[in-house]
């Protein structure tokens, strides 16, 4: 016997990555830009963390693609990276969302550490290395960001009743 849920919101999640994306790209003055959150990376980790049934690691694999053609990246440097922190939000969510925001922020430190791990590692590969120690900016950037940020995605999950 098969359950039919329906399912309310998943254009609020769509639309949610397409701003995230746009974020990625909007040009940003000078020092700005090392210090860009990580948008695409803290969007995949929150609908992890509400909403696991709909947002998992293939949708985090294929906005990575995305995210590859969007940057101009290497094909799948994003997509590996994002499908990584999918799996391991995926795997410890229960314990992530006993925190509050602001302690999760660290728990988004560690992930976000990791997803720039790897394109560091992807980028060494290629023959691409940082040039300067800023390649890690979006990391503290994302940290610092997180509670504001969870609070938006929260209030904005509520009011269109995303589930």
């Amino acid at each position: 016997m098969t359950l039919l849920v329906r399912h309310n919101g998943g254009w609020v999640i769509l639309l949610s990555f397409i701003i995230a994306l746009l974020l990625t790209t909007m040009p940003l003055s000078g020092a700005l830009t090392d210090w860009r959150p990580a948008w695409v990376a803290m969007m995949v980790i929150y609908w992890c963390l509400v909403l696991p049934e709909r947002v998992g690691v293939t949708i985090a694999w294929l906005l990575g693609l995305v995210l590859d053609v969007h940057t101009g990246a290497l094909l799948g440097q994003n997509a590996l990276g994002l499908s990584a922190i999918a799996y391991l939000t995926l795997q410890s969510r229960n314990q992530i969302r006993v925190f509050r925001p602001l302690q999760q922020s660290f728990v988004i430190c560690v992930y976000l550490s990791l997803f720039q791990f790897i394109n560091l590692w992807v980028r060494g590969i290629t023959g691409i290395p940082p040039q300067h120690w800023l390649f890690w900016a979006p990391v503290a950037s994302s940290m610092l960001l997180w509670p504001a940020f969870f609070y938006v995605m929260h209030a904005t999950r509520r009011k269109f009743n995303v589930f």
